[in-house]
This record gives structure tokens, sequence and C-alpha cells, in this order.
């Protein structure tokens, strides 16, 4: 039997050391989320992801149809796990647990459906709830009736999920497709493997140099921008144009104490404000557009 590689072996430590350590009691966790959101306690929150990272390695499990690594699963698991940690309100009555599913979860599903097929699966809730339940559905039905699917029972399954019979059709003839990993031989006795030809359509290394230089002076531009805003202003296009998950006028109108509407004022206001700033940095403004 040949020797496992580094890489499997990390693995296959993580796995075994997480599922060893114990689970946490609801008054535990509290401590630590608290620590962690009110101290940031970097030793509580490693604590508080250690004690869950089998609930990461157990939800991956039922992922593993889906021909994607586990690795990978669990990674983006961790990372949801790791979101529940920073969003995690202890004062509600609600086990961390039991919200972290539910995020370790999510990453998974989004994971998933990035990389599961060049297909594209939709994004709507219901599409989600299509890819991942329609097996589960169809098995059940075809267990009932003791025969393969039909219209019927298609109809049924559309009803339950809250989608169209023709999505449902649709969703049987992509999952039913037979995709072939990049990692397969050309040829049985070749080392050559399908991903080796692949067209490389990357840019050239110097346009690549051309673009990162383009880019910097870009966020230099919009750093020494964003000085000439007020405080509020600055916290409005922060949070509403550079950030990842960025907040609602909404919320940003109960930070401020003002309307959602007063809010949009005040983006649209120093949007202009920046774009104005920015032309004049350049000869020609086209010159700020990506080819």
């Amino acid at each position: 039997m040949s020797e496992l590689d580094p890489i499997t072996k990390a693995n296959q430590e993580f796995v075994r050391r997480s599922m060893a350590v114990p689970l946490l009691s609801k008054e535990k966790e509290q401590t630590l989320a608290i620590a962690w959101r009110d101290e940031n306690d970097e030793k509580s929150l490693h604590e508080l992801m250690g004690a869950y990272s089998r609930l990461v390695i157990s939800t991956a499990s039922k992922f593993r149809n889906y021909g994607l690594p586990s690795a990978d699963l669990i990674q983006e698991g961790m990372m949801g796990l790791l979101h529940a940690a920073n969003r995690f309100e202890p004062e509600r009555d609600l086990r961390f647990s039991t919200y972290a599913n539910w995020w370790i979860r999510s990453s998974m599903q989004d994971f998933v459906l990035r990389n599961w097929s060049i297909v594209r699966t939709g994004t709507t809730a219901s599409q989600k709830s299509l890819f991942f339940n329609l097996r589960r559905l169809r098995s059940k039905i075809e267990e009932e009736t003791g025969e393969p699917i039909n219209a019927e029972g298609r109809e049924q399954i559309a009803k339950t999920l809250e989608v169209t019979v023709d999505e449902v059709r649709s969703m049987e003839q992509r999952l039913s497709l037979a995709y072939e990993s990049l990692n397969t031989t050309v040829k049985d006795d070749s080392d050559l493997e399908q991903q080796d030809l692949l067209a490389d359509d990357r840019p050239e290394p110097s346009d690549a140099a051309l673009i990162s230089l383009d880019g910097k002076a870009r966020r230099g531009w919009i750093d020494d921008a964003l000085e000439i805003l007020g405080e509020r202003e600055q916290i409005i296009i922060k949070e509403r144009r550079l950030t990842h998950e960025g907040l609602t006028l909404e919320e940003l109108g109960i930070r401020f104490g003002v309307s959602k509407e007063r809010v949009r004022q005040l983006e649209q206001r120093a949007l202009t404000r920046l774009k104005t700033y920015i032309e004049g940095k350049v000869e020609v403004p086209q010159d700020l557009m990506h080819e």
C-alpha cells in the first residue's frame, strides 16, 4: 500500500483531532462567544471553532456525492463556521451549534453550486432547493411507487419545492450529465491529463504587470478621493460599496438616526463627488475603464 501524501495526512489528522474535541455546554458557548465579540479574544474563538469543527466534517459528508474534494468542502465549511462566530449574538436564546449549522451548510451549498459543473444551476432560493433536494425526493417517490419517476411524480416534486415542472425536468437533465474529471489521463498509458490540454487564457506576464499597476493607481485615486468626503459619507461609501457584504440603506439609516432615503441621497452625492475628483486625475476619463 502506497504512503499517503502530506496533504491527505494533514486532512486526516484534522478530522481525527476535530472528532475528539468534546462539545460545549450552552453556558460555555456563551462565555466564549462574548469573549470573542467584546474582547477580540482569539483563544476563545479557536476553542469555539475547534469544538464545532465536527459539525463541518459531518456536513461535508452529506455533500460527498457531488464529486468535489472533501478537503475543499471542509475548508468552505470552516469559513461558514467563522462567519457564524463573527455574527452570533450571545444574548439570543439560541445554541451556537444550531446557528453555526446554517452557516456551514450555506457555505458548502454555495461552493457546490459554484464548482459542481460548468452548467449554471441557478442561484435563486427555489433553484438551490431543487438542486439539493431533487435526488432525495425522486428516490423517495420511486421507492414508494416501485417505478421510475413519471409526470405525476415530477408534478409532486414541483409542488413540494414550489418550482415549475419544466424546472424539475431541466434540473434532472443537468444532474444526469456525466462530467469527466480534468485529472483523467488522455490515454491509459499516458501521464498527460485532460487539464494539460486546456488553453491558458490568462494575460501575458507583461500585460498582467500593467493591469496590476493600473489597479494600484486606481486604488490610490479612490483612497485620495475618499479624503474629500465627510466622515458620514466615507462610512456610507465604505459600508455600501467597498465591502464584500455591504450594509443596506435601512441599516445605515438606523446607525445614523436618519431615513434610508436620506442615506441614499448622501450616497449619491458622495458618488458624484468621487467621480468628479477621480476624473480630474486623468486627461482622458476613458482611461479609467478596463479594456
